[in-house]
């Protein structure tokens, strides 16, 4: 079995570490960063933990064992799967300057005979917690990062074999490269420059269209949009956090959702007056009903585009966090439905009160969930001066 090295392993922390967190700067001294570490990513708990003590930081790591997500959920009663901890939840939270969240999986399906309405009802009720924790992000006060460690299961699922699918997430992440950091700093700075480009063209709303879709969006003025998005490593796209309120018609995804150890594949959503009025899947559908029903899920609240010529991921990954940012022949386009990004607002979002968010149209979720397609999509934009221009297509900018 392919076994990637500890100085492999060091140099991929040092991504996460001394560049992602805090926005292209070392951790700092006397910061405090939770890990959530999963038992089937061990290997990567010793270089993790070298990283952060170099930055003179404290490390806090909650290790999880294989299997116990599927155990809590076979026994826990109902008042158990709803409990709310919240010294414990408040506490971490007030004390934690970062969060390492690793994506690693000992099984894809392991959740697969669990009711959805099980897993819906405990993501509710951690709705406080998420609206804390976003709040602190805002404020600036905390940063996050998710990265991907490959797992056989994983590997089995996107049809590789172990040493294939680790060699997608070197390329991905430059860890090929003596020093990753810097060329990750190139490619955010040729990203942005697209980015500016967007803005400057005061776009008023879009048109998706292609076979498996016809969507209208529409960008309120006081967005910007966001790239080289350091929270996410890897991460190619620009994006933007929409008005819901002008969503309509309808789009297929021919890339599946993985949800809680489920696959739901070939999601169709239709909208009407911003809300999802309609929806379908061929796999999993009673699960994708009990995402939507999930409070505010059942709206639009990101659009998401990839430039086929900076993304380094060429395969399907079985993993929202690569397969976002995926760049085949027409490389893809995303949107998101739940929790919005209020970071796209033109100026200072941790200045405004919740009311001024709402009015602004941002709202929350406890859910944030991308929905992918790699099918070749032309996106129009209308600008505000009425003017039409495609700024998307066959998988580039155009701008």
């Amino acid at each position: 079995m392919y076994k990637p090295s500890y100085e492999l392993l060091k140099k991929y922390a040092d991504v996460l570490v001394k560049f992602a967190l805090w926005s292209w700067e070392w951790v700092k001294r006397h910061d405090v960063v939770f890990v959530q570490l999963p038992e089937c990513a061990k290997l990567f708990y010793l270089p993790l933990q070298k990283s952060i003590l170099e930055a003179w930081a404290y490390p806090i790591f909650e290790y999880v064992p294989d299997w116990v997500a599927k155990h809590f959920f076979e026994n826990a009663n109902d008042q158990q799967l709803t409990f709310y901890p919240s010294h414990y939840l408040h506490g971490k939270l007030k004390q934690m300057t970062h969060v390492i969240s690793i994506i690693a999986e000992n099984d894809k399906h392991e959740l697969k005979w669990i009711d959805p309405k099980k897993i819906s009802a405990r993501i509710k009720s951690r709705e406080e917690y998420f609206k804390k924790r976003v709040k602190k992000e805002i404020d600036g006060k905390m940063t996050w990062t998710l990265w991907l460690f490959g797992t056989p299961a994983m590997a089995k699922e996107a049809g590789m074999n172990l040493e294939d699918y680790r060699k997608e997430i070197i390329k991905a992440c430059y860890l090929e490269y003596d020093n990753p950091i810097k060329k990750w700093k190139e490619t955010f700075q040729k990203i942005s420059k697209i980015r500016n480009s967007l803005d400057k063209l005061k776009i008023q709303r879009v048109n998706i269209k292609s076979k498996d879709v016809d969507l209208n969006i529409k960008i309120w003025s006081k967005r910007k949009r966001l790239g080289w998005w350091w929270r996410n490593i890897p991460s190619f796209e620009i994006f933007t956090s929409p008005d819901w309120r002008w969503t309509n018609w309808w789009i297929r995804f021919n890339q599946p959702l993985y949800y809680f150890s489920q696959k739901i594949s070939w999601i169709q959503l239709w909208f009407e007056k911003w809300k999802i009025i309609k929806f379908d899947a061929k796999e999993n559908k009673e699960l994708l009903e009990e995402l939507i029903k999930i409070p505010n899920a059942d709206k639009l609240w990101e659009f998401s585009m990839t430039d086929s010529r900076f993304s380094h991921i060429t395969k399907f990954m079985a993993e929202t966090l690569y397969d976002e940012n995926i760049w085949w022949k027409y490389g893809n386009t995303h949107i998101a439905i739940g929790r919005s990004c209020e970071e796209t607002y033109i100026w200072d979002v941790s200045k405004l009160n919740q009311k001024q968010k709402e009015k602004l149209w941002f709202n929350f979720s406890p859910e944030h969930r991308d929905l992918i397609s790699t099918e070749n999509r032309i996106i129009t934009a209308t600008l505000v001066n009425g003017k039409k221009k495609v700024i998307y297509k066959d998988g580039k900018f155009t701008i």
